[in-house]
């Protein structure tokens, strides 16, 4: 396992397209634990393969950032397949480092995905682990954070950005 950097926004690999896992074999199966081993460094509860450079349609989620396994979950070529409610939550993300916003989310999700194995696999997940998995789920469709805002939240949340990259606090990007 190795702790990887994380791409932070403005470097275009995480708007790009990711291809879906096709081959299940050791490479996948150390992503994945570089995925978990930069996740827990972080610290955060989940991290997109898009957000070290690997543009596949893989992420890792655990709420226990390291302290319980039977929390890891790996999501290889998810679907969210059904939502239910609404709920509004603060939300961070490591590729925009110490930046949080409030934004809405299903309140359930239901998740068709693959394992690390390539099994197939349903999760039933609500409340922070729904808005993990939705978090990370966007991740793999290119969508980020800063999209889901809009007018005056979205102009300050990019004037925030902007005065970090401006005094430093911004981590400098890993080379493209």
């Amino acid at each position: 396992m190795s702790v990887r950097p994380i791409l932070v926004f403005g470097d275009a690999r995480l708007e790009a397209a990711n291809a879906p896992v096709e081959s299940f074999d050791a490479a996948l199966a150390s992503l994945v634990d570089d995925l978990f081993e930069t996740g827990w460094q972080a610290p955060g509860l989940g991290l997109a393969a898009p957000q070290v450079g690997a543009n596949f349609r893989l992420a890792t989620v655990d709420l226990s950032v390291g302290k319980d396994p039977t929390q890891k979950i790996v999501l290889a070529n998810p679907t969210i397949t059904e939502t239910s409610g609404k709920i509004s939550l603060e939300e961070g993300c490591l590729s925009f480092p110490g930046l949080f916003t409030t934004l809405s989310r299903p309140r359930e999700v239901l998740v068709t995905a693959q394992d690390e194995h390539g099994e197939p696999f349903e999760i039933e997940a609500s409340g922070l682990l729904a808005q993990a998995i939705c978090h990370e789920v966007d991740h793999l469709d290119g969508r980020l954070l800063v999209h889901h805002l809009r007018g005056i939240k979205k102009k300050m949340f990019l004037r925030r950005v902007d005065k970090m990259r401006k005094t430093e606090v911004w981590p400098a990007q890993p080379n493209s």
